[in-house]
């Protein structure tokens, strides 16, 4: 897996270790304030447009109601799950069978 880095240097992840704990929060924290925003948004939207446009306003409402939810229970969702390492044994490809020879000459005759 590459990551670029800064610089415009790119950085090979050789492990199969989940991100930090830190970095982890960090990027709950940030989804969380965004998701959180846009709430705040639509609200605010639903207020404003009351009186001029009901339906956009009612559409505004319910997603200012249903966003914390999902908010929620995307910040708490867990950890990322740690990248399947590959394995390290390699299986033999089947060796085909190769069937006995047919040898007409000993093939059984009939006796008179």
């Amino acid at each position: 897996m590459r990551h670029s880095g800064g610089g415009g240097a790119q950085v090979y992840r050789i492990t199969g270790a989940r991100q930090g704990l830190h970095d982890d929060v960090r990027g709950r924290q940030r989804r969380y304030v965004i998701s959180m925003s846009v709430r705040t948004v639509s609200v605010v939207l639903a207020a404003v447009l009351w009186n001029v446009e009901r339906h956009v306003a009612m559409v505004a409402l319910v997603l200012g109601l249903i966003l914390p939810y999902i908010a929620v229970v995307i910040a708490n969702a867990g950890r990322e799950n740690a990248p399947g390492l590959p394995s390290t044994f390699v299986e033999m490809p089947a060796k085909p069978m190769i069937a006995p020879p047919r040898d007409e000459e000993h093939e059984p005759t009939e006796q008179p």
